[in-house]
């Protein structure tokens, strides 16, 4: 999953010898972690309240619209906050804020209210954006810019760790507990338009259902975030600068305006169209596997199979670490987007354990693109370093808009998620470009 980058650029470090910067490395491993864990349960979340709330594909991925359309309303304020009141006050008050969106997952399902699911997202997710905005610039400062994309793949491995334990915990906790249903229904993809009699039928498995394990989980998740936030409030960070100091322009000639950089701009809709892909596959991997001619499998056994998608990602990214240090970044983004063209390709035109294998193989390719596009993004802007940060962090919100029209498609096809697979193609063969030719800059 994707880590935002900071508006808020990092010129300088406080240099006291006494300061402990272990302590602050190991509070960003556990606040990465625990950012992808929280934003791969969605992968969960998605086909649980698809079921429960009998929706269509476009209603449950209204999931992601709230918890990635927080990307695109905090990220720029949120760096605002981090300049104003310093990395740390950010942080803890991010925590906070995702603390309160898990604990209202608790009235949510008491009351069995869709909307307040949502609203208890788009919080969490605001939360999220504010831990995002303010830890990575900690990672900006821990090696050349040369190495910047081998170092925010390592950064990544870690929140790939917790994306690929999310879905695993999710399923046996969440989906395992998600009711049988008939084969009549099961076969509808649109559980929102059911004939009376199977609605009445869905709705006395519904009744049965109890949604505690739902709740006791968002509330653990909730403790742990007031956890971790209490003892990144007792520890000492490193002190961050925010230095109006010149950057390097890398020889390119200085624009007057930020839109001017041809690079930035196609890298802006790069990063909307790698988080678009990337969880418009991932949301809906559950329910494509269970389709009959793919594999036909149950939710809660589907479910299994996430990590695997996610797990594909961690791998990358850790062996990426060593990858892009060796290695033309962008020939490599180039070449990652094409095979993830081809693994889709193969996915649509088979069936069984090749469609499954080949679909889950794609986390691989996502590796190391969000590194990737974002150092690329920002080569050589100067003083404009810092507001690309917080364009290319808004781009996120690709997460919230391409899953609706994968689902939208899936919808209007009776629920063949096959066709809703040209989406990610698209995006994929955006990037192939992107990394082959449009992100060297202008003027060089």
């Amino acid at each position: 999953m994707a880590i935002g980058a900071s508006s808020a650029r990092v010129s300088n470090v406080s240099s006291g010898s006494n300061q402990n910067y272990g302590t602050a490395l190991y509070s960003l491993m556990v606040l990465f972690f625990m950012m992808g864990f929280i934003t791969s349960f969605n992968d969960i979340l998605i086909p649980y309240l698809k079921v429960m709330f009998k929706l269509n594909f476009v209603q449950a991925n209204l999931i992601n619209l709230c918890f990635f359309g927080a990307y695109f309303v905090m990220s720029i304020p949120a760096g605002k906050l981090v300049v104003k009141y310093g990395y740390k006050a950010i942080m803890i008050l991010g925590f906070v804020i995702a603390a309160v969106g898990a604990f209202l997952f608790f009235p949510a399902a008491d009351y069995k209210v869709y909307g307040l699911f949502l609203a208890a997202l788009f919080i969490l997710a605001t939360g999220i954006t504010l831990l995002q905005v303010a830890g990575n610039p900690y990672v900006a400062v821990l090696g050349t810019p040369e190495t910047s994309s081998a170092r925010l793949t390592l950064t990544q491995a870690l929140n790939a760790l917790g994306t690929t334990v999310a879905p695993m915990i999710g399923t046996s906790i969440i989906l395992k507990h998600l009711p049988e249903l008939p084969k009549e229904i099961k076969d509808q993809k649109d559980l929102s338009a059911l004939t009376p009699e199977l609605d009445k039928l869905l709705d006395s498995i519904l009744a049965k259902t109890d949604l505690s394990y739902l709740e006791n989980m968002y509330l653990f998740i909730g403790g742990t975030l007031l956890v971790i936030g209490a003892a990144l409030f007792l520890m000492k960070l490193p002190s961050i600068g925010h230095g109006d100091g010149e950057v390097s322009t890398e020889g390119l000639v200085e624009k007057s305006s930020i839109w001017g950089y041809r690079h930035l701009v196609l890298g802006i809709a790069s990063i909307f169209a790698y988080v678009g892909a990337e969880v418009a596959i991932g949301s809906h991997i559950v329910s494509y596997l269970s389709m009959e001619n793919v594999m036909g499998y149950t939710e809660s056994v589907a479910g299994d199979y996430v990590k695997y998608y996610w797990g594909g990602a961690m791998v990358g990214r850790f062996a990426g670490t060593y990858i892009l240090s060796k290695v033309n970044p962008g020939k490599l983004l180039g070449f990652y987007a094409i095979a993830a063209i081809s693994l889709v390709l193969i996915s649509i035109a088979s069936s069984g354990y090749i469609s499954m294998w080949s679909l889950l193989a794609v986390g691989l390719c996502n590796s190391l693109m969000f590194s990737t596009i974002f150092t690329l993004s920002i080569r050589g802007l100067g003083k404009f370093t810092e507001q690309a940060s917080g364009l290319l962090c808004t781009a996120i919100v690709g997460g919230a808009v391409l899953p609706l029209l994968f689902a939208a498609i899936a919808d209007g096809t009776h629920g063949n998620l096959k066709l809703a697979l040209i989406v990610p193609i698209v995006c994929y063969a955006y990037i192939s470009f992107f990394g082959f030719k449009g992100h060297v800059p202008e003027n060089k």
